[in-house]
């Protein structure tokens, strides 16, 4: 396929798409526990959170190249960061802060994040493995 047609470096715009959304709902739902309440330094990193899952949403869409490969990786890292994070609260506590399953949106996070990891995944090797192609043809 040619490089119009599939994406810019092999990725396909639905795998881009997808990327965006789940990235966006990641950040959404920090700003969201935000607005409902959080607050303190918990408060701070949500909104630190959900900046970054909004511009990294973003720029799934906008970017091309060695950018594209960049923001790929990064949102891939991001999602698994935020999951490790409410992972660590739900089990061994994080900075003091210990969080329970039955806490506004905790087992949506858990999903939306996992769904994230994976589909980031697959897209950072489409990114990657073309980049390589390219690199060897």
């Amino acid at each position: 396929m040619s490089d119009s047609r599939q994406g810019t470096l092999g990725l396909p715009w639905v795998m881009r798409i997808l990327s965006a959304i789940l990235l966006a709902a990641a950040g959404g739902i920090h700003l969201f526990l935000v607005f409902d309440g959080v607050g303190g330094i918990l408060g701070v990193f949500f909104i630190l959170n959900a900046i970054a899952g909004i511009v990294l949403a973003i720029g799934m869409l906008v970017t091309r190249g060695r950018l594209l490969q960049a923001v790929t990786l990064l949102g891939l890292l991001f999602l698994i960061a935020s999951l490790a994070a409410l992972l660590l609260a739900l089990t061994v506590g994080l900075f003091g802060i210990t969080e329970s399953w039955s806490y506004t949106l905790v087992p949506e996070t858990v999903i939306v994040e996992s769904i994230g990891i994976v589909v980031l995944a697959i897209a950072s090797a489409m990114v990657l493995r073309t980049r390589a192609v390219r690199t060897v043809s």
